[in-house]
C-alpha cells in the first residue's frame, strides 16, 4: 500500500512539473502581433508606422519610416508578416 501511494504521488508530481514547463503555443495572430511589436520597439526614430504619433502627439502618416522608400522598413501590419518570419519567430522562441 505504501509503495502504491508513493508511486501515485510520484506520477502526480511528474505530471504537474511537465505541465508547468510546457509553454502554451501562441496563435498565428499573436505571433504576428509580437513580430510587429518587436519591429516597432527596435526602430530608433519617432515614427516607425503611419498609425504611430510623433513627440507632439500628431499622427505620423506619410512621415513614417514605413511610408518612405529606402532606409528602415519596420513591420507595421499583419499583412507584412511573412510565413518565413513567423516560422523564424516560432523557432527562436520555442513556440
Amino acid at each position: 500500500m505504501i509503495r502504491l501511494t508513493r508511486f501515485v504521488v510520484l506520477v502526480l508530481a511528474l505530471g504537474l512539473t511537465w505541465g508547468q514547463n510546457k509553454k502554451a503555443s501562441k496563435s498565428d495572430a499573436e505571433i504576428k502581433q509580437a513580430i510587429i511589436r518587436e519591429s516597432i520597439t527596435s526602430y530608433r526614430g519617432n515614427c516607425p508606422c503611419p498609425y504611430n504619433t510623433d513627440r507632439r502627439g500628431r499622427r505620423c502618416g506619410a512621415r513614417s519610416a514605413y511610408s518612405r522608400p529606402g532606409g528602415a522598413s519596420p513591420v507595421c501590419y499583419e499583412k507584412d508578416v511573412t510565413p518565413k518570419m513567423a516560422a523564424a519567430y516560432r523557432k527562436r522562441t520555442g513556440q
